[in-house]
């Protein structure tokens, strides 16, 4: 449903809800004036600790840091960053950074080196300060970008890994809503941080409350001048990415098809939704010589992504109407609706393209318009579609679809320039992600593996194999990916593509990445829409040339590999409002939404993992799903399976995934097969399950599984991630 208040109105409505929220005695100052350019001292003492509510802000931190995939996020008040009742805040920040600057100066010796920044966040800017700061006081010398601008979180992780720094913070919740922020904990490598790398830090917050507890003075946290000698604004690395770049998906060959398209007036949209992705993708498609084929749109930064995912909707719990906020991730067909491109769009042919990056630049979702004749047509292909009202439609695809026609657009580059065969080739990809991208992989000769949900398990994928070349560059890389497969990759092998159904991918260079120390890497460590915007805006260039529409080439790609599973379906359940203002209500609303999460997963991952401890047979755990799911029909029923965080169901036809969100209350679920409408509903009825134990659930899986679920899970995922790494 389309908004009915303008982007001004929307944007009212919320501050006046946070204004209404937030006490006024809190409103009359931070706790710490980051105005001082000075040095800055903080005394927490047992007052402090009690007053502030760290104890509690720790345990939810803890809670977060245990499974947090990217960064530990939460709400935060985006008018008072210092009020402490929601999780992230001003005071959390520091300690969370201190915790973690006190780990590092344990485990390495001589100066150390971090890169500090962010994206579009409310406060952003205040964060990164008050993160350079407190690592300067510890003389950890922090790199920020020049001016102190915003970048793209892709571009950070690229400069970690480059330039050798010992890791990174960057602000940002990716395509969360607008009151959602974190600190993306990035390690040396520029990867996201593994939970139990997490913990280590948030063991020493631990032993920092309790020295403030206990000692009568107190702890005393300082912070550095803002302008101190530890504090270096250098950080720009356009030169540096444009020559990655370059050795892949900007080649000659993508290139040129590019700008012979552009040459001919064609141009396409390029959504930045208010993010950051402008002051990184403006200097360098100019450097490569294709900024002209761009529609800039929504370029200048906004943390309100105006207006995208707002609307008023009707709360069912009390009836009333409420501000609400889905979130910018346009993968989400409710988000798409608020894009408002039934205006932007209004006056462009039939044929013309967007791609819209989220608020740091790592996920990219793509569409074209279309003639409204061909919505049976698309809708049947599983896509989405919005009507323009001008006799065109706008279709867009899942990254499921985008990315396919992404990969196999690189392979046939790879193949024309001469260089398919140099190497052996893989994907890398997530179990929720299409199962055509495994079949196409097979039909043209490539290894395709699999991993959990998440960026961080991809990466942590990459450098298992860069562990076997630089141990053994003349032997077959060997890898078991999460169902337990053994995967001969070849020797000396090379990334096809790399990515995730959420929207992240990146693809992998010909030659290795060196960076200025001398360590080397197959990829980046960190999707990125920058790279995915590049390849992208060449297949639609070369599909422009050819006059021929992505949704019809994308059919003529399924029919030539005889691909047949290519209807996909996902959706969240969310248990709660997120955009609720009061911080009390909020919390209360998670939590009893993360009990409803918890009873929901807990009886899937239980039954995924006694069917991996060979408790109960295929046969068997049939029979549960049937007694639980009697409108269903299981007759096609392969296996169940436990793949790191959720229970991936087989059927011979198609696959549901169901998986709890680790960081909020929500359940996501995924499906994929031939038929779109038993897609549709087998993941509806799964998906919505109550959680109620059956009778044969009871007499089949034992408590252990039930009682034990998500450690036991916890210890099958960290058991598998951290072989051969």
């Amino acid at each position: 449903m389309r908004p009915t208040l303008s982007v001004e109105e929307l944007r009212t409505i919320y501050t006046a809800n946070i204004e209404r929220a937030t006490p006024d005695t809190l409103k009359a100052k931070p706790i710490l004036d980051l105005g001082s350019e000075s040095e800055i001292t903080l005394t927490i003492t047992k007052k402090e600790v009690e007053e502030w509510g760290l104890e509690q802000w720790l345990a939810n931190y803890t809670k977060e840091a245990k499974v947090s995939t990217g960064g530990i996020r939460g709400p935060q008040n985006v008018l008072y960053y210092w009020d402490t009742r929601f999780p992230i805040n001003q005071i959390g920040v520091m300690l969370a950074t201190l915790g973690k600057a006190l780990v590092l100066k344990e485990k390495l010796s001589g100066e150390i080196h971090k890169l500090a920044a962010g994206e579009v966040r409310y406060n952003t800017k205040a964060y990164v300060e008050l993160i350079s700061r407190v690592q300067a006081a510890q003389g950890i010398v922090t790199h920020l970008p020049i001016d102190r601008n915003t970048t793209a979180i892709w571009m950070v992780s690229f400069l970690i890994f480059m330039r050798d720094f010992a890791g990174g913070e960057f602000v940002t919740s990716s395509h969360a809503i607008s009151s959602k922020t974190a600190t993306k904990d990035l390690d040396q490598e520029g990867s996201q941080f593994l939970p139990e790398m997490s913990l280590a830090f948030v063991a020493k917050i631990e032993q920092i409350l309790e020295h403030a507890k206990t000692n009568p003075k107190g702890y005393t946290i300082p912070l550095a001048p803002r302008y101190g000698p530890k504090i270096v604004e250098d950080i720009d690395g356009i030169g540096l990415y444009i020559s990655y770049l370059r050795n892949s998906v900007a080649n000659d060959y993508f290139l040129n098809i590019i700008t012979a398209e552009g040459k001919k007036g064609w141009k396409m949209m390029f959504d930045m939704i208010g993010g950051c992705m402008a002051g990184v993708m403006k200097p360098i498609t100019t450097a490569l010589g294709i900024e002209h084929v761009y529609d800039w749109h929504r370029s200048d930064e906004d943390p309100f992504f105006h207006g995208i995912g707002k609307d008023m909707r009707v709360n069912p719990k009390t009836g009333t109407k409420e501000f609400f906020d889905a979130s910018c991730d346009a993968t989400l067909p409710e988000v798409m609706e608020t894009m408002r491109y039934e205006e932007s769009l209004a006056d462009k042919p039939v044929g013309y393209v967007v791609a819209n990056a989220d608020p740091d630049g790592d996920r990219l979702v793509v569409g074209q318009v279309e003639s409204a004749d061909r919505k049976p047509v698309v809708q049947a292909m599983s896509l989405h579609s919005i009507d323009l009202g001008n006799g065109n439609i706008f279709v867009y695809y899942t990254p499921n679809h985008a990315f396919f026609l992404v990969m196999d657009f690189f392979m046939k580059g790879l193949k024309a320039t001469g260089r398919w065969n140099d190497h052996p080739r893989f994907i890398l990809k997530t179990t929720p992600s299409g199962s055509f991208w495994d079949k196409w992989a097979n039909a043209v000769g490539v290894k395709s593996v699999n991993t959990p949900v998440g960026f961080k398990n991809l990466a942590a994928m990459i450098k298992k194999i860069e562990r076997q070349l630089r141990e053994h560059p003349e032997k077959n890389v060997v890898l078991e990916d999460i169902y337990g497969k053994k995967i001969n990759l070849g020797v000396q092998p090379r990334i096809v593509f790399c990515g995730e159904e959420s929207g992240g991918m990146i693809v992998g260079p010909e030659e290795m990445i060196t960076s200025q120390g001398g360590r080397k890497a197959l990829a980046m460590r960190e999707k990125s829409a920058g790279e995915a915007s590049v390849i992208f805006t060449a297949l639609a260039a070369w599909l422009h040339g050819q006059n021929k529409l992505m949704s019809v080439y994308l059919q003529e790609l399924y029919d030539t590999y005889g691909l047949k599973q290519t209807k996909y379906c996902r959706e969240d359940i969310i248990y709660y409002n997120e955009s609720e203002s009061d911080p009390v209500k909020l919390l209360a609303d998670k939590t009893a939404g993360e009990v409803t999460r918890d009873t929901v997963d807990r009886f899937f991952v239980s039954i995924a993992l006694a069917r991996r401890e060979n408790i109960i047979s295929q046969a068997q755990a049939r029979e549960i799903f049937e007694e639980a799911f009697p409108t269903l029909d299981f007759s096609e029923f392969e296996d169940v399976i436990f793949v790191g965080d959720g229970t991936f169901i087989q059927f011979r036809d198609m696959f549901v995934e169901t998986r709890k969100s680790g960081t909020d209350a929500k359940t996501r679920g995924y499906s994929c097969g031939e038929d779109l409408e038993r897609c549709q509903r087998s993941m509806a009825t799964i998906l919505h399950y109550s959680g109620t134990i059956t009778p044969k659930h009871k007499a089949l899986i034992p408590d252990r599984l039930r009682d034990h679920a998500f450690d036991i899970m916890l210890d099958v995922y960290n058991s598998w991630m951290m072989k051969g790494l």
